[in-house]
């Protein structure tokens, strides 16, 4: 079963790596043929591919892809327009991230009644992470705005690590394990933990591992085959060090990115190039599984409320409190339309659920159905809007401009 398993993979990849700029600039994205050979090969179909994995199992395969995905999204963020146009991101996620949160709770307690209060707003919080790896067809499409595409490459980049404190402050007031007038503490701390570990740890790392390999390279000591091993090695590095200190790797990972780019200046590209393959190989591996382990096995047990909020979260939950919070910035309705849009759901949310789920809460598997729901809707939707959103914005940009 294991070499069955790994034959499969491994020709899906070789196909997949032959055609795979045929679907760059297509509206079948990478992820939803994933998806779909997760679904015919596993037992809703041909049942060839036979997989036992667990949660915790898909977990780390999401973690070190999102890890992966990170890293190399900021390390070719351009901080020369990030700085000009950071408006856009400070506002989506210190002004929209809390408004999708709270907007969630609030529709969620109205319409999934089998949830308590708090449960519905740890499946706010879930899904108010946004995804990198299935952003990546509009921040790497030439035609969107680079202030659009940098806004939203540090969005992703940053929301999931804001999520997680949030998440967790939500999880202990549902399981009643916080006293009375202590939430917000426990906020406070674990949003200090959070990000003050993962900062130091992400760019600590960065800083001394970019000497490093300057201080070797000049000595003619770093080998041409070993050298797309360094991103790669210190993308995970961050992120595992900074979660087991119980910070977030999530941030490590992206301020981590952040910096390595900019020391590594014109070499960045070279270094990062082997990482970004992996990477790409990574989340193919992960939504082949998710389409095969977890769709294929909760497919037709949806209830119209999970169906509804799924649809809802992806469209006037996320897109409303983004809209507003852009409002005098100067940005035009079309580009704040499609910076709401472009919210996808996926890696994180996946392991924001199966972090839900070990917690054991009542609701904790209506959480985790709600959650593969939307993110399925949302791979299929964001991938096929993708290069037909991104042209519509691009032509409005140029209408806009004298």
């Amino acid at each position: 079963s294991m070499y069955t398993n790994l034959a499969i993979l491994a020709v899906l990849v070789f196909l997949y790596s032959l055609i795979a700029r045929r679907f760059e600039n297509s509206i079948i994205s990478g992820p939803i043929i994933f998806v779909s050979a997760g679904l015919l090969l596993g037992p809703l179909a041909f049942d060839w591919l036979k997989s036992d994995i667990t949660g915790s199992g898909l977990r780390v395969i999401a973690d070190l892809t999102l890890a992966l995905v990170l890293f190399i999204d900021a390390a070719n963020v351009n901080l020369k327009i990030v700085k000009h146009t950071k408006y856009i991101p400070l506002r989506m996620l210190l002004l929209g991230l809390p408004g999708v949160i709270l907007f969630g709770t609030i529709v969620g307690t109205l319409l999934l009644l089998e949830l308590t209060l708090f449960e519905v707003a740890v499946l706010a919080t879930v899904l108010a992470a946004t995804d990198a790896a299935l952003g990546k067809a509009v921040i790497t499409n030439k035609v969107v705005p680079e202030r659009i595409r940098e806004g939203l490459n540090v969005e992703s980049g940053l929301n999931d690590g804001l999520c997680v404190p949030i998440l967790f402050v939500f999880l202990a007031l549902a399981e009643g394990s916080v006293g009375e007038g202590k939430p917000m503490m426990l906020a406070v701390t674990l949003v200090a933990e959070e990000l003050g570990i993962g900062l130091i740890i992400g760019l600590g790392f960065t800083m001394v591992a970019a000497w490093l390999f300057k201080f070797c390279k000049n000595r003619g000591w770093v080998s041409e085959i070993w050298m797309p091993v360094t991103a790669v090695a210190l993308a995970i590095g961050c992120f595992a060090t900074a979660q087991n200190l119980h910070g977030s790797g999530y941030i490590a990972a992206f301020s981590g990115g952040l910096l390595f780019g900019h020391l590594m200046g014109k070499s960045t590209h070279e270094l990062i190039i082997g990482a970004e393959g992996l990477g790409e190989t990574l989340a193919m591996l992960t939504w082949i599984l998710f389409g095969t382990v977890v769709i294929s096995r909760v497919v037709g047990t949806f209830t119209w409320e999970m169906l509804l909020y799924a649809g809802l979260s992806l469209t006037i939950i996320r897109m409303l409190p983004i809209y507003l919070c852009l409002r005098g910035t100067g940005e035009p309705v079309s580009s704040r339309l499609f910076l709401g849009w472009f919210g996808p759901r996926g890696l994180a949310s996946i392991v924001f659920a199966v972090i839900v789920m070990e917690h054991d809460l009542p609701g904790s598997r209506y959480i985790a159905m709600v959650v593969v729901c939307t993110v399925f809707f949302s791979l299929v939707l964001h991938g096929l809007s993708a290069t037909l959103l991104s042209k519509w914005l691009g032509g409005k940009e140029k209408t806009i401009q004298p």
